[in-house]
């Protein structure tokens, strides 16, 4: 599976879990070159406290669109430090 933004392969990995239809990538299938920390969290009863990141690629910036929960609660202990994506990143197999 590939997750691409912008005509760049953001993360690239055959180990995706699926939760809730997303596909979320082992942290190390990320191109780190266009993640960029943000501030913003945000928390789900299930799985804990999400973390986001800024994607940007060639000068643009998708604010938000990737997510992952470093420590996540027992029942989604599976996707813990996987990095998930939305607002307009496609998933491309």
């Amino acid at each position: 599976m590939k997750a691409i933004w912008n005509n760049k392969t953001l993360a690239e990995s055959n180990e995706t879990k699926i939760i809730e239809n997303n596909h979320y990538f082992p942290a190390e299938s990320i191109n780190k070159e266009y993640f960029k920390e943000s501030d913003t969290h945000t928390h789900c009863p299930w799985k804990g406290e999400a973390f986001y990141y800024t994607l940007e690629v060639d000068g643009k910036q998708n604010q938000d669109a990737a997510w992952y929960y470093p420590k996540a609660k027992h029942p989604a202990k599976e996707i813990e430090g996987h990095v998930a994506f939305w607002k307009g990143v496609e998933m491309k197999e």
